[in-house]
This record gives C-alpha cells, structure tokens and sequence, in this order.
C-alpha cells in the first residue's frame, strides 16, 4: 500500500503534535505517526509535568533564560492545562551543592526570574543543618491529559491526519528528493519528514542506515504519592547535587517524588552499547526505588518522610551526551540529516517548543545544517 504526503512528522508526543499542527498552516497534506494507541503516552506524559521558567538550570544561564522567556507564552497558550494551585519552592543544599544559596538567587536576579526568602513557616519544615537557604518561586505544572485532548483537538481542526500504531521501520531518500518512510503496513511519498521521536531518534537512524547522533538514555523512575499534610500546595526541589523533587503531577491527582541518585535505574551511551529503547525497558521491568529516594529526600526534608507511596511510571530519558557536564537542555534541530527532507528535532523540555517553531519559521534563512539553540 502507496501513499504520499506534503509533510510527515514521526512521534506523537508534544513535540511532534505542535510541530504538525504548526506545518497544517503550510502545507496541504499533512501526515503524523505514532506507534503508540494515542499521542502523548510516553516521555511527554512520565515526567515531573513541571513548566520550567529558569530555576532549575543555575549551571546553564542559556537554558535558564530560554525557559524564563518561553514561561509566559506557555502558560497563556495552554491555561486550561495548567495548575497554579501550588507555591513552588527551591532549596540549597548547604553541602555536596554545586551552586551556593547566592549563586542561585544571582542568576534568578539576572534573567528576571521572581525569587524570594519564604516564610519562617516554610523554612521550619527543613533540616537547617543541611539546607542553606529556601526560596519562593513562580513556577507551574501542566496536565498531560489536558494536553493530550487540547492537541487533539487541535490536529482534528487544522486537518492533520493522525495514524496511531503505525510504527516507521525506516526511512529512505528517493531520486526526486522527496523521502520514502516505510511502516509496517504501507509505504509514504514525503516532501519533508521530522523524526521527532525523541528516545527512539537513533533507532530510527540505525535501521535506516543513518549516521546515529551522541545520545545518552536512561532508565527514569516518576515515583508518584500522596504528599504528607504539610507538603500540600507545596512543589518542593533542593538543590544542585542531592537534587530531589517533590511536585504537584495533575494528570493523576498526585504528587511525584524524583531523585537525582535513584530515579535513573540504568543507563547507557548508543555509541557504547546500542538498545532499542524501548524494547529494553519492557525487558528490564525494574521494581521502584521509592524507598532509597523517600529515606534520602527526608533528611533534608523530614515531614517528606510521611508521604504515601501509590505507583510509578517509568521512561527512558534521552539527554544530548555533549551537555551532560553543564546541565544545559538545549534544543537540537539537524536538517538533512544523512538524507535531503529529512530532519530531526529533540527537545528536552516541553515547554521550549517556541524556539523550534520560530526556527521553523525562518527556516530559509539557515544555511547551517545544524543548529542548537
């Protein structure tokens, strides 16, 4: 079975969903697959749901700035799928830190980022003996099945015709240069193809006998509970070296409970030892590591310890291997990667989506055929 396509965007996931509703308003015909049942089942949905405005990168300025700027515009678009019901705090821990107390509120001062000492009340709920400082942030969470129905919604009325369990096994250049993406049922005719596949970018490649990129994945752990009475209305991280966070996860009603020790179960380089994703997280069916995280996380905060455990999800976390040191998120767009028309897109933050779609948008302008921002 033959068929063809003006653009074709591989992986229903945020990224992928925003960028075909985005091509649908240049292009006629406007294909996107995903391999799953629905859209935004994966790394879009297991994960801390937190909508960044800067916090949390104070070792990266450029990814903190890029957050802080893109915060606003995230939280007017998609306002019926965030939660304000919270105070978000971060903490500094006063050992083991990689950024002092100071360090911190420098760089929220110098992006703009609000920040304040909180209340007496607040700081009493924290070892003093090891955390340095608590600050009072703005920060938000997004519900990833309020998202799922918006962007649906949104493919439907900007007539993307969306294909779930349609799983790509390669893609190949043809002579017309126009890419031929070959799924398990039928063969697609594109003009442009986007590999937004995020964990599954170099499977992809491999199979279609593509040049893989540096990538590093992990096994990662959301851990999900119901929060101590304290903790309610409260988003709590302590940071940068023991790093533990303790968010609102609206999608489920509950709180998630990561750590930067315990929440990568495993993890690997594809230029080391290759896996398909997937397939090798289904085989490692690992157990949670709650307790490790729970007994950890209380000592900086002790009522944390009263928290009640209820499930976990867990999902492979890709992360560029060039920007493990510094901590930075940035987004990578390569067009033509190996093949002409055909383009690959990661993100590691949902809501940095605007700076590829403003990339896309001068897209004539770049003569580079990378770009990272």
């Amino acid at each position: 079975m033959s068929r063809s396509c003006d653009a074709l965007v591989i992986g229903g996931g945020f990224y992928g969903c925003t960028l075909a509703v985005h091509l649908a308003r240049c292009f006629d015909r406007v294909l996107l697959l995903e391999q799953e049942s629905d859209i935004l089942t994966r790394a879009s949905l297991a994960n801390q749901a937190r909508i960044h405005n800067g916090y949390h990168y104070p070792r990266n300025f450029l990814t903190a700035l890029r957050s802080f700027i893109n915060f606003p515009r995230f939280v007017l678009d998609y306002i019926d799928c965030v939660d304000k019901s919270f105070e978000a705090y971060y903490a500094v821990a006063r050992m083991h830190s990689k950024v002092s107390a100071q360090q911190f509120k420098g760089v929220c001062d110098h992006i703009g980022a609000p920040i304040k000492p909180a209340r007496a009340a607040v700081k009493k709920l924290f070892n003093d003996d090891l955390i340095e400082e608590v600050f009072l942030t703005r920060e938000y969470a997004f519900n990833a099945a309020s998202l799922r129905q918006k962007l649906a919604g949104e493919i439907a009325a900007t007539g993307v015709e969306l294909s779930l369990q349609a799983r790509v096994a390669k893609v190949e250049a043809l002579p017309s240069g126009r890419v031929m993406v070959h799924t398990d049922g039928q063969s697609i005719d594109a003009g442009t193809v986007y590999n937004c596949t995020y964990s599954g970018i170099n499977s992809l490649l491999k199979e279609s006998d593509l040049p893989l990129l540096e990538l590093k994945h992990e096994i990662a752990e959301i851990a999900l509970m119901e929060p101590a009475r304290e903790l309610d209305g409260m988003g709590i991280t302590v940071m940068d070296g023991p790093f533990f966070s303790s968010t609102p996860f609206p999608a489920r009603g509950l709180y998630s409970l990561s750590h930067v020790r315990y929440t990568p179960h495993s993890n690997w380089r594809d230029s080391e030892t290759f896996h398909q994703p997937y397939e090798y997280l289904r085989a490692r069916a690992p157990q949670t590591n709650f307790g490790y995280m729970i007994r950890d996380a209380q000592r900086y905060l002790p009522c944390l310890g009263k928290s009640r455990y209820v499930d976990s999800l867990f999902e492979v976390k890709t992360v560029l291997v060039k920007n493990e040191a510094d901590d930075g998120r940035p987004i990578l767009f390569r067009q033509n990667h190996g093949i002409k028309n055909f383009s690959i897109i990661m993100g590691g933050k949902i809501d940095n989506i605007y700076d590829i779609l403003q990339m896309l948008a001068s897209i004539q302008t770049f003569a580079s055929a990378e770009t990272v921002l």
